[in-house]
């Protein structure tokens, strides 16, 4: 930069340096043909290209023009109005004097070297002047730095001074100790000595201790082999005391089914009291159960029904919570209903299902059932009692099926069905508990 620099009449300002090789740094990775000098450089971090690689990209700049007009193209797309008003010469007076200087001895347009030098000498005219008496205290302190320094190299050699000393004293000590190593090498030695034949008693010592852990070894085996045999003996009379059992039991379990073939048994189903069951059930007075003969609207027989084994317990919905809280919304009816049976079923564990009639109805309530609760709206033109005929119906013959409601045209059908109907009331006293 220093030729060009010196036919504009003088020095490029620090300020435009700057600029300048900050606009080529950032410019270097468009420009297609770099100089070797410049390819690693461009391969460098956008902020480090020129505070790394400020001297290549200067001497390159100052030596190949053709660099330089290509750095100045990819400027000039960057900053594209001001390099327009610098090449036409109309450069506003706000402009930044650095931005313009470093922009015009890039682009270099005719008669550049003018507004260049007057650039220089605004950018000059900014600079701060120099106050004698602030250099005067500057190089006060500098005398001051100075002569501290002074003091801590002299304090630095007198340190340096008392090293060397104490290591040679450290010296000294290390050689009297090496001649007392060497006086004791003999106690030492006796010592090897010693321990030499402590070494040979404690192997003979260990042959004998191994020699007895062998023999004991052999009584242990001996043992473990005799008890082996016992026990092999004790299994095999144990072993023929139950062949004799079993060909005993074989002997009469054969006997039996011969007898029972030669006969012609047939298998025998039911119990004695199933007529009697039976009939009592027919008449619809009471149920026969293990507590006592219990009516239909009998809690304790509802909840000695929902304890059995695998128990199912079928609702009719609307007509349970009519009986409880007439005087409720439906939707309300629901809640209490569903909200009761929670501590039931928890406590019975019976298969529930609750079906609520919405056989007039196009929408269906929501509903929070509680664990163990299933809850059925019947299908639009389909009535509540219709669904509970088919769920009976679905359940195999034998197992508890409890159903609740006081309609008793359902009564009648799943009483045929093999169902147990309960009165509402039943369930209802068993919800308020």
């Amino acid at each position: 930069m220093t030729a060009d620099v010196e036919r504009t009449g003088g020095q490029m300002p620090e300020p435009v340096r700057v600029r300048v090789l900050a606009l080529a740094a950032d410019a270097l990775p468009k420009v297609s043909d770099l100089p070797a000098s410049l390819r690693k450089v461009a391969s460098f971090a956008p902020n480090r290209r020129a505070k790394l690689g400020g001297t290549q990209i200067a001497t390159a700049l100052e030596t190949d023009d053709d660099l330089r007009g290509h750095v100045a193209t990819q400027v000039a797309a960057v900053l594209p109005e001001l390099a327009s008003a610098v090449n036409d010469g109309a450069v506003p007076e706000a402009a930044d004097p650095v931005e313009v200087a470093a922009l015009l001895w890039l682009l270099r347009p005719e008669g550049w070297e003018a507004p260049y030098a007057a650039a220089g000498e605004a950018i000059s005219a900014e600079r701060p002047s120099v106050d004698p008496s602030q250099v005067e205290r500057l190089q006060g302190r500098l005398d001051q730095v100075e002569a501290r320094a002074r003091e801590a190299r002299a304090e630095h050699k007198t340190q340096v001074q008392e090293l060397k000393a104490e290591n040679s004293s450290l010296r000294r000590k290390l050689g009297e100790a090496r001649v007392a190593a060497r006086s004791t090498t003999s106690d030492a030695e006796q010592a090897l000595v010693a321990a030499e034949e402590l070494r040979a008693k404690a192997e003979a010592a260990t042959a004998s201790a191994e020699a007895e852990t062998r023999r004991l070894r052999a009584q242990i085996e001996e043992l473990q082999s005799a008890v082996s045999a016992a026990r092999r003996e004790t299994r095999s009379e144990r072993d023929e005391t139950t062949v004799r059992a079993r060909v005993l039991l074989d002997t009469l379990l054969e006997a039996g089914q011969g007898l029972r073939r030669e006969l012609a048994l047939p298998t025998v189903t039911g119990s004695p009291g199933d007529r009697v069951e039976a009939e009592l059930a027919v008449a619809g007075t009471r149920v026969p159960t293990g507590a006592a003969s219990l009516g239909p609207s009998s809690p304790a027989l509802l909840e000695q029904f929902l304890t059995m084994p695998r128990a199912r317990l079928i609702i009719d919905g609307y007509n349970v919570s009519k009986t409880a809280w007439p005087d409720s919304s439906l939707e309300a009816q629901r809640i209490r209903l569903l909200n009761g049976l929670a501590p039931l079923i928890a406590r019975t564990g019976a298969e529930t299902t609750v079906v609520f009639d919405a056989a007039s109805q196009t929408q269906r309530g929501v509903v929070n059932a509680p664990r163990g609760v299933k809850v059925l709206f019947s299908p639009e033109g389909v009535i509540a009692d219709d669904v509970i005929r088919d769920l009976v119906a679905a359940e195999p013959q034998g197992r508890v099926v409890v159903v609740v409601t006081t309609d008793q045209a359902i009564v009648t059908d799943v009483r045929r069905a093999g169902a147990r109907p309960m009165a509402s009331a039943a369930l209802v006293s068993l919800l308020a508990r």
